[in-house]
């Protein structure tokens, strides 16, 4: 791994960014090409404002908040291997074999099922792997806040099998613990906020939802 902690390798990158977009062509709204791009500019913001964090490498938070859904369970597609996806492709566009690890490594990492099973491997991992907190915090802060709301809601209607109460559901069975499970200072700050903005949302809709059973809200 190169010493300098944020030299960046422009052209893999690039190439990285190419074939991510054309692999997630295919993606619904929600876990489309734009999350990822959000995704690495709160990546990038969270490590420029995080100077007395552990060392992070800014090439591996690029890498791995570009690809961190590229082999998700939900939509791999037949014939690929989720364990080894990134690593292969990293190291098919030139990128030494230590770096296509690590970003692989982190890649797993960043899933909020693995870590609802068992927190302790994750946080033994961003010990060793100190980018994993930087991009699981961003993947994080864009599934909540505004945005996260209109994500709950396209994600809900590209599954037909699910209703407007099950988004409800999702804030309350996911979306309203990540702001607790946030390892940055610079992620829980970000997500205090968005927390807030999902809570006033969810006021709101109770609101509104209570003349559906003749009892409506007054203030």
């Amino acid at each position: 791994m190169a010493q300098n902690k944020d030299s960046v390798d422009e052209n893999l990158v690039s190439s990285v960014t190419e074939y991510v977009k054309s692999y997630m062509s295919n993606y619904d709204g929600s876990h489309d090409f734009n999350h990822i791009e959000r995704v690495v500019g709160l990546a990038k913001y969270i490590h420029a404002q995080s100077p007395d964090a552990p060392p992070r490498d800014l090439q591996v938070v690029i890498l791995s908040a570009l690809l961190h859904d590229v082999g998700d369970k939900k939509y791999l597609k037949s014939g690929e291997d989720a364990l080894t996806l990134v690593y292969e492709l990293l190291l098919s566009l030139g990128a030494a074999e230590q770096l296509a690890k690590r970003v692989q490594t982190i890649c797993l990492g960043v899933s909020y099922s693995s870590e609802i099973k068992d927190p302790a491997r994750v946080q033994e991992l961003i010990k060793s792997y100190p980018e994993l907190a930087v991009v699981q915090d961003a993947d994080r802060l864009d599934a909540i806040g505004s945005i996260g709301i209109g994500r709950v809601f396209t994600f809900t209607g590209a599954r037909t099998q699910r209703s407007m109460a099950d988004s409800i559901q999702h804030f309350h069975d996911k979306l309203l613990r990540l702001e607790s499970m946030m390892k940055t200072d610079v992620g829980r700050r970000l997500a205090k906020q968005r927390t807030e903005r999902m809570q006033e949302f969810l006021s709101w809709w109770d609101e509104e939802a209570a003349f559906s059973n003749g009892s409506p809200i007054t203030t």
